[in-house]
């Protein structure tokens, strides 16, 4: 029983992915789209990338790949499925989790270290952490602004489905620690179950320590 790293044409995460799960003793491999989940998956990663060199819409090419139905199938069944950047995108087309990423506030590619504040420690993705707990993790796109409409938002609150919001190094939510425009500074999100997330920024790159930060381990931990 694996975890299963998707790769569409155009992804450049899965490795990254792949290479993290394997630190912290998950065993996982990088599925080829058109190969489909096998019948004993435990988990899948939507990795980031610029699957199909986002035409369209970011993701919404890849959501509509085949694979995707069975991960919709592996989701609703209470497999993990956690996507990111990329990922994220494609998991918000494909209807895994509501809302949608578009173009930064900026209208520029951002690569930097961002803070995340922890919402709720009762998840799989965030049980390593408490609520309130800041975690810095790099941020690594052009299109990670999250929107949805307010009453949406609202309904996502009221139902404790935000996950991570962008903040200061102290904790704070405000206008300045949103690298990105997003709504409510929401980074993260639940689908309707809570074993499925996506989030903006790359916990695969905050996990080994040979790279810095090791504040995403916990995330990907949610497989454990």
């Amino acid at each position: 029983m694996t975890v299963a790293v998707v790769r569409f044409g155009g992804s450049n995460c899965d490795r990254d992915a792949a290479r993290a799960l394997s630190y912290l003793g998950i065993e996982n491999e990088v599925v080829w789209h058109e190969d489909g989940l096998s019948e004993d998956v435990m988990g899948v990663v939507l990795p980031g990338g610029f699957s199909y060199g986002d035409y369209l819409r970011a993701g919404a090419m890849a959501a509509r790949s085949p694979i995707m139905r069975e991960v919709r199938e592996a989701a609703d069944a209470g497999v993990p499925v956690l996507g990111i950047c990329n990922g994220a995108q494609i998991g918000c087309e494909s209807g895994l989790t509501p809302g949608a990423f578009t173009t930064n506030e900026s209208a520029r590619f951002q690569c930097e270290p961002v803070h995340l504040r922890v919402e709720r420690a009762d998840t799989p993705w965030t049980a390593r952490y408490e609520a309130g707990d800041v975690l810095e993790i790099p941020i690594a796109h052009g299109e990670g602004r999250y929107e949805i409409r307010e009453d949406r938002l609202a309904e996502l609150e009221a139902d404790d489905r935000v996950l991570f919001r962008y903040c200061t190094p102290e904790g704070e939510v405000a206008p300045s620690s949103n690298p990105n425009g997003s709504r409510g500074a929401v980074a993260g999100v639940l689908g309707e179950r809570e074993t499925v997330a996506v989030l903006m920024p790359h916990p695969e790159r905050a996990t080994l320590p040979s790279v810095g930060t090791t504040d995403g381990g916990g995330i990907l931990r949610g497989f454990a």
